[in-house]
């Protein structure tokens, strides 16, 4: 029952960005003899009862009376990972590696059975201020013990020791609540209701004397601009980190705004306040003046790059690094704002910072956290992928498709409720958020600006645009009228047009910077671009001329090494564009008597099947696969895929 409270207690703290960021954090709880601590690089959020390393109380009491060498950190702190591993309960299979908490040792010390170690910016903002000692002196007295920046790990431990043995001393009480200079909090107690209680009293506490609190609404920026340097920055970056392919994602708000004034403004994010800092983006992030910082960007180890008057870019090989980076800066944003109210800002020593740079503890955590995020075989993996009309049919198809090949999608459609519901769906099963949602007009100029736009604040390029939004209106020279064939031209022809002008330009600037790379612009067409349609006219002339427009851009664009192509799918009979009852090609073609004899819209459905040789209608999975070879095959553009099991063969 006790390692339940546990995992509930890990899981809703874990849970919750105001006490854990990036999976940070820890807990445990202990008996006489064992104790159960969170693994490193566990997510509190997910952890389940295995996931906690179990050791033997009194190996780890042998440990704080050994002596480990005092004048050789990497020494040391290898001799103690050491002797924690060998105070583990014997374990087997995979769990045989799993390593304890680094701060195991510290965990150990309290008598109270249920630790909840959190780093809340809100406590940060006065553990990482210039008068944060004498706040939590005064306003908690007794009922909390200050601990100066130490080094992390045994040293830390071993300073706590004698804090919490002072303090019991003095006040006759176990100590409850431990506050971490440049660091965090422990809270300590013997069941997690009574944790609950101390950390709803401590916030509430520090709460009564934040003077401003963060103001991360966004006023207008100059989205052109800042998508203008992004995609340089991101190509940039991954060739630093010698990758094909990295994410970036633009950070702008009220306090962005204010800290990107100059490079004095800049200098409360300008060093790291706490371990977790360091760790997830880097210890000093850079302030450039310039708009051109590809070429600086080689020397600087920070996944943090602000320009001045234009806001802060994240970094990350993966989204999921990218994210971390860009929530852990957003953090010490938070942190920096309510430090105003303690004296201002204090940052980590020059001394402790080096040490976590080079310490192997938080290195094995970066890696572990981020593990799940490792660059696999996918055919996508990372790339950055546009998909008009991606909220149904074949656009819903391709996104399934290329989230599962690792791509990073933005699913854009005009039925917003309906890209943002797949959109939903697939961060929730991916567990990262590698899709997102723009409401987008794609016969609209500024619509199109906007979704591209969208597109590369959020994932620093576009690798991938898939032109796949289409709309059918059919009926005879006698039925159709004016407005219906507009609509077909301007959303099937005309924003062919507007897309590839917007994506390409991206494109082109991410060339410039590695000119190696390759990308690729793909319309979704039709059969009928390869061959008439009776009574389809207006669909039929969108998409043959849709493939003259692919033939031209191939041949303008080939020099960036941009290449295009049409996929040219058969009927999606099972797809809302066939199969809706109102509006469907079914009750289209039924009423406009498409089909001689047919009396319902299965009369229809059947006549259709039988047009392809291998008797079925084209599925989603058939179109991926054509575009995965037109994106894997870097000797073909201009070109127009069939895949129409066979009613349409090229010549």
């Amino acid at each position: 029952m006790s390692l339940e409270k546990l995992v509930e207690m890990s899981r809703r703290y874990g849970k919750d960005p105001g006490f854990v960021l990036a999976g940070g954090g820890n807990t445990s709880y202990k008996t006489g003899d064992l104790i159960y601590v969170k693994g490193s690089g566990t997510s509190l959020a997910a952890i389940n009862a295995g996931d906690f390393v179990v050791l033997h109380r009194s190996e780890l009491a042998k440990m704080r009376n050994k002596k480990y060498p005092e004048n050789d950190d990497k020494k040391k702190e290898a001799e103690v990972l050491s002797d924690m591993m060998n105070a583990r309960v014997k374990m087997d299979g995979e769990n045989s590696s799993k390593r304890p908490s680094v701060e195991t040792l510290l965990h150990d010390l309290f008598p109270q059975k249920f630790i909840l170690h959190v780093h809340p910016a809100l406590v940060n903002g006065v553990t990482c201020s210039k008068e944060g000692e004498d706040f939590i002196n005064k306003i908690f007295g007794d009922s909390a013990v200050w601990v100066p920046s130490v080094k992390p790990g045994y040293t830390l431990a071993v300073y706590c020791r004698k804090a919490l043995e002072d303090y019991k001393n003095k006040f006759n009480k176990n100590c409850a609540i431990l506050i971490l200079e440049n660091h965090g909090v422990f809270f300590a107690g013997d069941d997690t209701e009574e944790i609950d209680v101390i950390v709803h009293d401590t916030f509430k506490k520090i709460k009564e004397n934040i003077k401003r609190e963060p103001d991360f609404s966004v006023p207008d920026f100059d989205k052109q601009k800042a998508a203008g340097i992004i995609p340089a920055l991101r190509t940039a970056y991954a060739n630093k980190i010698k990758s094909k392919t990295a994410c970036a994602k633009f950070l702008f708000n009220n306090e962005i705004k204010s800290l990107v004034k100059d490079c004095l403004s800049f200098e409360p994010l300008a060093n790291a306040f706490t371990p977790d800092h360091i760790v997830y983006y880097g210890a000093r992030p850079l302030f450039s003046e310039s708009e051109d910082i590809c070429g600086i960007i080689k020397n600087n180890a920070s996944k943090i790059i602000a320009v001045k008057d234009i806001g802060c870019f994240a970094l990350g090989r993966t989204k999921k690094e990218c994210d971390t980076a860009a929530d852990l800066f957003s953090d010490a944003v938070k942190i920096s704002v309510y430090t105003e109210s303690f004296g201002g800002y204090s940052h980590l020593s020059t001394e402790l910072t080096d040490f976590i740079v080079n310490w192997e503890s938080e290195s094995y955590r970066q890696k572990i956290d981020l593990s799940s995020d490792n660059i696999s075989a996918k055919k996508l993996e990372e790339k950055i992928c546009v998909i008009t009309g991606g909220a149904q049919g074949f656009g819903k198809g391709i996104a399934e498709s290329m989230l599962k090949e690792g791509a990073n999608i933005a699913i854009a459609d005009i039925n917003y409720a309906g890209a943002k519901i797949l959109s939903d769906e697939l961060n929730k099963a991916s567990g990262v958020n590698k899709t997102l949602a723009l409401n987008a007009d794609v016969t609209s100029e500024e619509s199109v600006k906007n979704m591209i736009y969208d597109t590369v604040l959020e994932f620093g390029g576009i690798d991938i645009f898939i032109n796949n939004a289409g709309i059918v209106r059919a009926g005879s020279l006698d039925v159709l009228d004016l407005k219906d064939f507009d609509l077909v031209t301007s959303v099937n022809y005309t924003a062919y047009f507007l897309c590839v002008k917007y994506a390409s330009k991206i494109m082109k600037i991410q060339n410039k910077i590695n000119p190696d790379l390759y990308f690729d612009i793909i319309e979704i067409n039709s059969k009928s671009g390869l061959s008439g349609s009776d009574k389809n006219f207006a669909y039929a002339g969108s998409k043959f001329g849709g493939i003259g427009l692919t033939q031209s851009f191939a041949l303008e664009l080939a020099p960036y090494n941009i290449k295009v192509n049409a996929v040219c799918p058969g009927n999606f009979l099972d797809g809302p564009l066939w199969s809706d009852p109102e509006t469907g090609l079914f009750a289209q073609y039924l009423k406009a008597g498409k089909v001689p004899g047919a009396k319902t819209v299965s009369d229809v459905r059947e006549f259709y099947e039988s047009k392809a040789p291998l008797k079925r209608g084209c599925r989603a999975d058939d179109v991926m696969k054509a575009v995965l070879y037109a994106i894997e095959q870097e000797y073909e553009t201009g070109q127009a895929l069939p895949v129409t099991g066979g009613q349409e063969m090229l010549g």
